[in-house]
Order: structure tokens, then sequence, then C-alpha cells
């Protein structure tokens, strides 16, 4: 496995980077107008599980990173732990912090600008080179392990995710007969 050396200026990145992308997600979701594929899973599994968002996303990026260490680890590197820590450390903080006015319009522009956030505070953590996010480790990990296109693997995960949180979210609301 090749060896990667973090600099201060990449542990920067990775720390700004996460938080910035944990709270254009947490602008973004909260909006009102739908959630990234990866939020409507942690919702799912907050619900299941009495976790709260951060700490379900946590979990998740915890599962995840255990199938890409024994599938493919070269896919992960000290940059997606200290990114992950962060990010659903902060995802949790911006959750229960952020109000949102009655406005669609505003609520519909905070959710613009949460997009715009979430991506710049992406590209920052990714520009320090240091390793990738759970999701993404995952993805590249059955990727190049199988020979198997990314935007093929990355669909047929979000169609898992979202197929298993909608499963999860009717379930945990229906009554038990």
């Amino acid at each position: 496995m090749e060896q990667k050396h973090m600099s201060g200026k990449a542990a920067l990145k990775i720390v700004v980077g996460s938080i910035l992308a944990a709270y254009g997600l947490t602008l973004a979701v909260y909006a009102g107008f739908g959630g990234a594929t990866l939020a409507i899973f942690w919702q799912g599994v907050a619900n299941l599980t009495g976790l709260t968002i951060g700490g379900a996303s946590l979990a998740v990026a915890a599962v995840m990173l255990a199938f890409v260490f024994f599938y493919d680890r070269r896919q992960i590197h000290i940059g997606t732990v200290i990114y992950q820590l962060f990010y659903s450390g902060f995802v949790e903080i911006f959750s229960r912090l952020h109000v949102y006015s009655q406005s669609r319009i505003l609520n519909f522009i905070i959710m613009c600008a949460g997009i715009v956030v979430f991506s710049f505070g992406t590209g920052l953590y990714s520009s320090a080179n240091l390793g990738r996010g759970s999701y993404e480790a995952m993805t590249f990990a059955l990727a190049e392990k199988n020979g198997w296109p990314v935007k093929y693997v990355r669909m047929c995960l979000w169609l898992c995710l979202v197929c298993f949180a909608a499963d999860v979210l009717v379930c945990v609301r229906l009554p038990q007969l």
C-alpha cells in the first residue's frame, strides 16, 4: 500500500473541507426539498436505531469502511478517517443549530447555497489527496476490483441505499400488527 504523509496544510484542508461539506449538506437537506442519497439512508438508519443523524452518518461510514478495508484497503488513507469524524460530528452539530424560515423561496435559496458550500467543502477536502470518503471508497473499491464503470456502481449503490432507506422509513412508521 502506498504511504501518504500528511502536512499541516493537507490536514487543514481536510478539516475545513469536512466542516464546510457538513454545513452545506445540512443547509441543503434540511431546507425541505428532499435529500441526498446518503442523507436519506442516514434518516432511515436513525429512525430504525434511535441514533441521531450524525451518529447514523458515522455508523454507516464505519460499516462501509469495514467492507472496504477487507475488500480493497488501498482506498483508505488517514484523510478518510479524519474526514469522516469531522464530517459526521459537524453534521450532528449543524443539524441542531440551523433554523429555517417559513418561506419556500428563502429555503430554496438556502438549499442552493448549501449545495455550493457542500461542493466547495468536498473539493477542498479532496484536494488534500489523502483518501476518499466512505461512500466514494466503497464505490471505487467495487469498480476497480471488478472492472466495472464507476457510474454504474454509483447508480446501483444509490438505488440500494434509497430502497433500503425507504423500506426502513416505511417499516418504522407502520404500526406493528
